[in-house]
């Protein structure tokens, strides 16, 4: 009995030892992994540190981002500006005389008249024209809903006196004779032609001494009823023309309805030999007035015709101001 007790003493002690043994390799496993975790929480929190001092400097960049951003928005709005103002010159060299003379092209007519109709931008600017390479700077004013007294009823044209470059050896104020012209753009070439002269008393035709003068001019120059009738001559493709002329010659009136009628793509020096040719005729004409027989049955009406709106819009007194007008 005692030996038999003796091996399943012996027996359990062995199978105890070896669970020991398993128990110690189980402990020494997990104080290994232990280790291991707790090397890796140490790595994780470095890590994390690390990300956080990351996304810190992240949102410092984002609002450094966010400030740059802010400013460069109205710095970009002024470079649109500049950009558009640049493009403005531009387009106005396209168009730049040295002659005294500016063709003035319109487009997009109804905007821009929806425009002045609802005083969302009431006149419209010429690109400057001058009257020599070292002479006057100007350019014309259009009101196309009409300025003024003028408002709802005509549309207002002005003449601006421009500061130049040459300014210093020009003479001031400025006393020459503008014409403007609208173009009827029909074969017919029923154009509406009208002129004024400047009020040297005027501040509008003293030296500038900003960049533009008061405007001056014809604040009834065209009624609206007539260019807002459909198919109106004046008004093609959405585009409406009008030419500037300013008289440094003392040209008579009656010459203005031929000069204005002339082919404007031929060279200016043609179109200026032309009106010399046509003054010249006349003035023969003039001095020697052919005899004309008289009728024996002389008509009953005249055969003369009547005056279009185009002789009554040139036939003007030249020393005759009530037409002018100041326009802010």
């Amino acid at each position: 009995m005692m030996t038999t007790t003796s091996e399943n003493i012996s027996s359990q002690m062995q199978e105890i030892y070896e669970t020991i043994n398993i128990l110690d390799g189980g402990i020494q496993t997990l104080n290994d992994d232990i280790q291991r975790l707790s090397s890796e929480s140490v790595k994780l929190q470095s890590s994390i540190e690390s990300l956080t001092q990351d996304i810190g400097s992240l949102k410092l960049n984002v609002q450094e981002q966010s400030c740059f951003l802010d400013g460069v928005k109205p710095n970009q709005e002024i470079l649109q500006q500049d950009v558009a103002s640049l493009k403005q010159k531009i387009d106005d060299l396209q168009y730049v005389s040295y002659d005294g003379t500016l063709t003035w092209k319109i487009v997009s007519f109804n905007e821009k008249m929806m425009d002045a109709q609802s005083e969302r931008q009431t006149s419209i600017y010429s690109p400057p024209f001058y009257s020599s390479p070292t002479g006057y700077k100007m350019r014309a004013r259009l009101y196309l809903n009409g300025d003024r007294n003028a408002q709802g009823t005509h549309m207002s044209l002005f003449f601006v006196l421009m500061r130049g470059p040459n300014d210093a050896i020009l003479k001031f104020p400025f006393n020459y004779k503008v014409t403007f012209c609208l173009y009827d753009q029909t074969p017919q070439q029923r154009h509406i032609i009208d002129s004024f002269r400047p009020d040297i008393r005027s501040n509008s035709f003293q030296r500038p001494r900003s960049e533009m003068n008061i405007a001056n001019g014809i604040p009834k120059f065209f009624p609206l009823a007539m260019i807002q009738q459909d198919d109106n001559p004046y008004v093609r493709d959405d585009t409406m023309f009008i030419k500037v002329m300013v008289d440094f010659g003392n040209m008579s009136k009656t010459l203005l309805p031929y000069a204005l009628s002339l082919n404007p793509g031929l060279p200016m020096h043609i179109q200026q030999l032309l009106i010399q040719q046509e003054a010249e005729r006349k003035g023969q004409k003039q001095e020697h007035p052919q005899s004309q027989p008289m009728p024996i049955n002389p008509p009953l009406a005249s055969t003369q015709p009547p005056l279009s709106k185009e002789s009554l819009e040139t036939d003007l007194d030249e020393d005759n101001f009530n037409g002018q007008q100041d326009s802010p």
